[in-house]
């Protein structure tokens, strides 16, 4: 379990906001993680999937995998995707679920929600629906959601036993989860995770992958691991790429529902 203390709490959510408003500011900037279509397509996306969301919503894309892969989407499905940014996965679950499902995009970061809602306008779509919040403090009413998507997100996140116990609420009974995410071989040191600037690089704040599992759990959310991706070796940032290597962070993709 990961310990986080009150008053960094903030701090790592700012600079959290703070980097992904620069992704959604500035699609053409190099980051030391992969960004845009590219990274869309080195993670799994097919290219023929993406041609059907608005150019401006892949590119300022900084998920981590291809959590579509576990197939969990139903005509008519309610869905949360926490972590929404510009829009990529949300409104690629608006084309499977289609116009009788409904699907909710959460993010913190304004000028993320700013360019989710241009690309609704762009795409034309009736059913997404932009909410403002984050993973530990979902807005949505207890057993109100059919599958939750998260792409790249909850290594971001400080207390992850809270996030993933909202998971577990929002989601219906047997409901389903879909999630592609950080993880590592090594621990991180506690004090590194104390650092509120190195959350936003996307490896400190990750779990090592059989506690991810465990945790998940214990909140009551069954899942499995169905497939591995060396994430970082994409990384023009040789410093990111030796600490990854260094702590074996990769990214993994889950396939789950609520017990």
């Amino acid at each position: 379990m990961v310990a986080i203390f009150s008053d960094k709490k903030e701090f790592i959510f700012k600079a959290v906001a703070d980097m992904y408003t620069d992704v959604a500011s500035n699609p053409d900037k190099t980051f030391h993680f992969p960004t845009g279509r590219l990274a869309c397509l080195f993670v799994g996306y097919p290219a023929s999937q993406l041609d059907e969301i608005p150019a401006a919503a892949a590119e300022s894309f900084a998920g981590v995998g291809y959590p579509f892969a576990t197939n969990l989407i139903r005509e008519g499905d309610v869905i949360l995707d926490i972590g929404s940014g510009s829009g990529t996965d949300a409104l690629i679950s608006s084309t499977l679920t289609g116009p009788s499902g409904k699907v909710y995009g959460l993010d913190m970061t304004q000028a993320m929600l700013d360019k989710l809602r241009k690309n609704i306008v762009s795409m034309g779509v009736k059913n997404v629906e932009p909410l403002e919040g984050n993973a530990e403090e979902i807005p949505l009413p207890d057993a109100s959601v059919d599958v939750v998507t998260i792409n790249g997100v909850l290594n971001l996140v400080p207390d992850k036993p809270r996030a993933f116990a909202e998971i577990a609420r929002v989601l219906k009974p047997g409901g389903r989860l879909q999630i592609s995410d950080i993880s590592l071989a090594t621990p991180v040191s506690e004090a590194s995770r104390a650092d509120p600037k190195l959350w936003s690089e996307c490896v400190v704040g990750a779990v090592v992958e059989d506690n991810y599992v465990t945790m998940l759990g214990t909140a009551g959310l069954d899942v499995e691991v169905i497939s591995r991706l060396d994430y970082f070796s994409g990384s023009v940032s040789a410093d990111t790429r030796r600490v990854a290597q260094g702590l074996g962070a990769h990214t993994i993709v889950m396939s789950g529902r609520k017990s």
